[in-house]
């Protein structure tokens, strides 16, 4: 792979060249039924339409079985992300058994989203150290609640979010290995979009996912995220974090090329509604502590012609 990356990228480089690279597992569950099957992913279907709206709308223009599948995959990951908050009991015990469960080559279980889950993984020759990377990310929330740099900060945001696009890489279809760095960078730009969205609600639950040093940098603290105040400090902090993002979201663009055709319309959409999200955050003037940005799903809606002619033009 030609790398043409900083630092930081080319850590996030190596960690999927790992998994890229490593033996596709045969997962030897005990035999589902089709019914059980197909019960299992309407389960899943239900989780993703009652948990994300944007996702249930880019990935309702994927054809049949990859939109099944791409939800399948959200499932999985929504799961995994409750386990840590919202545990039902001790989340390190929760997530290793839900690790054992989904990533392993018998997962004997009765869970629908597993049942989901192994069998899309294995129909679509899905690394499973991507399903194993992505669970240490979230398990990352158990103990760690401040990030000392931009470099620590994209490191957790590729286990949680990049991770999630290379899965659906093997999804939708790609021209090779040159696609990956694009779909690190894209999840890696989401995640931002969801840590600058979700500034104030993260504060309440005792986390801070902005880099430190370029708090610091601009002047300010914990104590200025604690009292909600936009002021000139915070208006720059958060203009410089917001075009960053839109650097990683342009540097994409041009992977969506990489994916086969019925699946670029899909990718563009979730990668165009969550930038437009950031300027939510702009017109209403940084202010993320008392609202939470969004677009509405009439906004989405009117987006798709635009969004349908720049994948076409790839």
């Amino acid at each position: 792979m030609t790398v043409h990356s900083s630092d930081w990228e080319n850590h996030l480089l190596s960690l999927a060249d790992r998994a890229y690279d490593s033996p596709i597992t045969s997962s030897a569950n005990h035999i589902v039924d089709a019914g059980t099957l197909a019960k299992a992913y309407a389960h899943c279907e239900a989780i993703t339409a009652s948990n994300s709206r944007s996702f249930y709308l880019a990935s309702g223009l994927l054809t049949g079985r990859k939109r099944i599948a791409a939800r399948v995959l959200y499932a999985f990951c929504r799961i995994s992300d409750n386990i840590v908050d919202e545990p039902k009991q001790d989340p390190v015990s929760e997530l290793a058994q839900w690790r054992e469960i989904t990533t392993g080559t018998h997962p004997d279980t009765n869970d629908p989203v597993a049942q989901a889950w192994s069998h899309v993984r294995q129909a679509y020759a899905i690394p499973h150290i991507y399903a194993e990377q992505l669970i240490d990310g979230v398990a990352t929330d158990l103990v760690k609640a401040r990030y000392a740099s931009f470099n620590e900060l994209a490191a957790y945001a590729y286990s949680v979010a990049s991770t999630v696009g290379l899965m659906s890489m093997h999804i939708i279809g790609y021209t090779g290995e040159e696609a990956i760095p694009y779909a690190i960078r894209l999840g890696v730009a989401l995640q931002l979009t969801n840590i600058l969205r979700d500034v104030g609600e993260d504060w309440e639950n005792g986390r801070v996912y902005l880099p430190q040093d370029e708090l610091a940098r601009f002047g300010l603290s914990d104590e200025d995220i604690a009292h909600g105040q936009v002021d000139d400090r915070w208006r720059a902090f958060m203009a410089f974090q917001i075009e960053r993002t839109r650097k990683l979201y342009r540097e994409n663009w041009p992977g969506i090329a990489m994916l086969e055709a019925d699946g670029r319309l899909a990718i563009g959409a979730a990668a165009r509604f969550y930038e437009r999200i950031l300027d939510d955050i702009e017109t209403h003037d940084y202010d993320v502590f008392n609202r939470r940005a969004h677009v509405s799903g009439l906004g989405k809606l009117r987006m798709l012609p635009a969004i349908w002619a720049q994948t076409r033009s790839l």
